[in-house]
C-alpha cells in the first residue's frame, strides 16, 4: 500500500548491550528516542524495539537473525528510514542499509538533523552546520562506493592522483575553515555584548537543564516572553536573553538556553561552545529538572557531566529546581515537595501553573544578595550625587581624593551595585 511521499515512515531501535558500562535504562531510552524521532518534521514513527544483545557485532551491530527478523518487520510495515538511539559506525550503517533497504541515521544524526531544522540565528545555523560537517567527515571511510575512485594526474607521470574520500575530506576541511572565520565574527560580537552588560553589570541568571524539562515555560512565566515552549525535545535552540525586575532584589538579566540531552555528540558540544558560554559568565546557574520523568536522576547527572565539560567548577553558585510537580500524583508530589523542603538549594515549582513560583524568585533574590562585593571606585569629582547616593546607604568604608576624583573604598551587594549603574 502506499503512503504519503511527504511522510517518512521510521522504525526507532534501542540496543541495549549488556557489555556497555554505562548503559541507561532502556524504556526511557527508547521513548525518549521516539520523542526526537517525532520532534523532526516528515517523520511518522511506526514502531520502536529494544533490541537485546551481550555484545555489538563489528560489521553489522546485530546478528544475522536480528538482522533478517527486523528486515521482515520493516518491509510489512513500509519503512523508510530506521533511528538507532546509539552510535553507528560507517561501515555498520552501510552493511546495515544495503541488508535492509532503507535509509539509516543513528542518534547523532538524528539529533543534528533536529539542531539543523531548528536553528533560527545566524550563530545557530553556523554552529549546526560546523558539527554537521564534522559530522559527515568521519563518515567517509568507505561510506559509499563512488569514494573508492582515484583522479589521476595528466600523462603516465601524474602518479595515481588523489582519491575521492581524499577530495571530499579535503573540501570539508576548507568549509570548516570558512565557518570557523564566520562565526568567530559572531563569536566577537556576542563578546563585545557581554563587555557592554559587564558595564551595567545586572546581574546573569542561566537558566540550564535537560532538554524538555520546562526551561522555555518557566522563562515565558517570569519575563512575560513569548518564547516558543512545547513538550517537545528540543524545542528551544538559540538562546534568548530578557531583562526581569524582582519584586524586592536587583534586575537580573535571564538567560534560557539550549536543552542539554545524554550522550550529547562532541561535534555539538564543541560548536555551542561560544553560546554555552553564557553560562560560565552567570552570577547564578539555575538548574531546571523535570521532577515527574523517571529518569530524572539520570537526565540531572548528565547535565552536570556537561557543566563540568565546560568548565562549571562546583563553586559556581547554583539553584536547583524541580519542575512539573503538577504532573505528579499527590502522594508523590507531597513527598517531592518534603524532600525539596530539606535542601535549601532545592526548590520545587510547576512553571505551568505558578506553584512554588514566588518562593523561588525569593531564593533568587538571596542567592544574588548573599555575597559581598568589595571593590574601589573612581567618581569624576562632578559626581556629588552619585557619592551622595553611596553614602546615604553605608556602602563607603573609606574615601581618598585623588587626580581622577574621588577613590571609594566600597563594600556592597549585588542589588545595591545594580542600582548604583542604573542611576
Amino acid at each position: 500500500m502506499d503512503h504519503d511521499p511527504a511522510v517518512t515512515h521510521t522504525w526507532v531501535l534501542h540496543p541495549d548491550i549488556k557489555s556497555n558500562n554505562d548503559r541507561r535504562l532502556p524504556e526511557p531510552a527508547l521513548a525518549e528516542a521516539v520523542a526526537l524521532a517525532e520532534a523532526l518534521p516528515g517523520l511518522e514513527v511506526k514502531g520502536e524495539t529494544i533490541v537485546r544483545l551481550p555484545k555489538a557485532h563489528s560489521g553489522m551491530l546485530f546478528g544475522k537473525g536480528k538482522i533478517q527478523e527486523l528486515h521482515d518487520l520493516f518491509d510489512q510495515h513500509e519503512i523508510d528510514l530506521v533511528l538507532i538511539d546509539g552510535p553507528v559506525t560507517p561501515v555498520q550503517q552501510r552493511n546495515l542499509e544495503k541488508a535492509w533497504g532503507v535509509k539509516l541515521l543513528d542518534r547523532t544524526g538524528l539529533i543534528l538533523e533536529i539542531f539543523s531544522d531548528r536553528a533560527r540565528t545566524s550563530e545557530g545555523v553556523l554552529q549546526v552546520e560546523m558539527a554537521a560537517l564534522s559530522y559527515q567527515r568521519t563518515r567517509l571511510v568507505r561510506a559509499w562506493t563512488h569514494l573508492e575512485r582515484q583522479r589521476g594526474g595528466l600523462g603516465f607521470v601524474g602518479g595515481p592522483g588523489e582519491t575521492q574520500i581524499e577530495s571530499d575530506r579535503r573540501a570539508i576541511d576548507d568549509q570548516l575553515v570558512r565557518l570557523r572565520r564566520k562565526l568567530s565574527k559572531v563569536v566577537k560580537t556576542r563578546a563585545l555584548h557581554r563587555d557592554a552588560r559587564a558595564k551595567v553589570p545586572f546581574p546573569i541568571v542561566a537558566l540550564v537543564g535537560y532538554t524538555n524539562a520546562g526551561k522555555s515555560t518557566l522563562f515565558n512565566r517570569l519575563t512575560g516572553a513569548d518564547v516558543f515552549a512545547k513538550d517537545m525535545l528540543f524545542a528551544t535552540l538559540d538562546p534568548t536573553m530578557r531583562a526581569v525586575e524582582l519584586p524586592d532584589g536587583p534586575q537580573v538579566i535571564l538567560s534560557d538556553t539550549v536543552g542539554f540531552i545524554s550522550d550529547l555528540p562532541t561535534e555539538l558540544v564543541a560548536s555551542f561552545r561560544a553560546t554555552l558560554e553564557e553560562v560560565l559568565a552567570a552570577d547564578l546557574i539555575v538548574h531546571v529538572r523535570d521532577i515527574s520523568h523517571e529518569g530524572s536522576e539520570e537526565q540531572a547527572a548528565d547535565v552536570r557531566t556537561i557543566l563540568t565539560s565546560l568548565g562549571v567548577g562546583e563553586g559556581a553558585k547554583q539553584l536547583e529546581v524541580w519542575n512539573k510537580i503538577d504532573l505528579l500524583e499527590p502522594d508523590a508530589q507531597d513527598a517531592v515537595l518534603a524532600r525539596a523542603a530539606r535542601n535549601d538549594d532545592v526548590l520545587a515549582l510547576s512553571s505551568v501553573t505558578g506553584a512554588g513560583i514566588p518562593e523561588f524568585i525569593a531564593a533568587v533574590e538571596a542567592a544574588l544578595e548573599g555575597e559581598i562585593i568589595e571593590e574601589t571606585l573612581v567618581l569624576p569629582y562632578s559626581d556629588g550625587k552619585k557619592r551622595a547616593w553611596l553614602f546615604e546607604r553605608s556602602l563607603v568604608e573609606a574615601e581618598r581624593q585623588g587626580e581622577q576624583g574621588f577613590e571609594l573604598d566600597l563594600r556592597w551587594k549585588a542589588k545595591h551595585r545594580a542600582q548604583f549603574y542604573a542611576l
